[in-house]
């Protein structure tokens, strides 16, 4: 039987997910998260990136012992894109996913957001925030006017109507995020990888989600520098920009 009809039926699904952690600092987190994460059902392989900790989120990591979970160390600190970059040349399940270390995303939610890639509808599936009833944290109001700005500054480079391009929770087939070369080290990442998508004329869905964010006190480490470079990565990766420079 198909993992298609595994999910239709209800049956316990088959693992066939690649889950890619990037992690900085997350010593107060990152067991939880590994937890939830290693036994979910459609957990195949758990790639944690460390990227340069200094906290002893790498000294927690050394003490989880799971044939499913391949921690790889990063020899500094060189954010987000860089992490992602090595974890998904890593990766080797039909399909791969971005899960952040501090518990904002609910790995609960991998067989909602797989549907449409196991239905063959989907390349990709981008899990929404602002999509749907589930349950989200009340934070902070600029934040979410920033996000809802970049997506929009997004969609109107890459003609999409995404709800949510910030959002972690992306959900590739293998063969496509393997196929795109990934240059954005830090944050700038979700424009770049969003931009090529559409350049690449893949298929993308989107899946509401629920959103437990975190304050800065907590942890959270994305600032408005990370949005300008946002803004900049949009106007740079964007299919507008490359029939620019095109045509001189």
């Amino acid at each position: 039987m198909s993992l298609q009809e595994e999910l239709r039926h209800r049956m316990p699904p088959r693992p066939c997910l690649s889950v890619v952690v990037p992690c900085y600092n997350e010593r107060l987190t990152i067991k939880t998260t590994l937890d939830k994460v290693l036994t979910s059902p459609f957990t195949q392989e758990v790639i944690v990136v460390d990227d340069g900790s200094t906290d002893g989120t790498k000294e927690i990591l050394e003490g989880i012992v799971d044939p499913k979970l391949k921690v790889l160390l990063q020899p500094r600190n060189q954010g987000k894109g860089a992490a992602l970059r090595r974890g998904f040349a890593e990766a080797t399940a039909p399909f791969v996913i971005v899960q952040d270390a501090d518990l904002e995303y609910d790995p609960d939610e991998y067989g909602k957001l797989l549907g449409p890639l196991v239905d063959d509808k989907a390349d990709v599936v981008f899990g929404s925030r602002f999509l749907g009833e589930a349950p989200h944290r009340v934070l902070y109001f600029w934040h979410s006017i920033g996000n809802k700005f970049l997506t929009f500054v997004s969609n109107m480079t890459t003609n999409l109507n995404l709800t949510d391009m910030e959002t972690c929770y992306k959900v590739f087939r293998r063969e496509v995020i393997q196929s795109i070369k990934i240059e954005e080290d830090r944050f700038g990442f979700e424009p770049e990888i969003t931009a090529k998508l559409a350049k690449g004329n893949w298929r993308i869905y989107e899946v509401g989600i629920s959103y437990w964010g975190r304050t800065y006190d907590e942890g959270k480490k994305i600032g408005w520098k990370d949005g300008v470079r946002a803004l900049y990565c949009i106007l740079r990766y964007s299919p507008l920009a490359d029939k620019a420079r095109s045509s001189h």
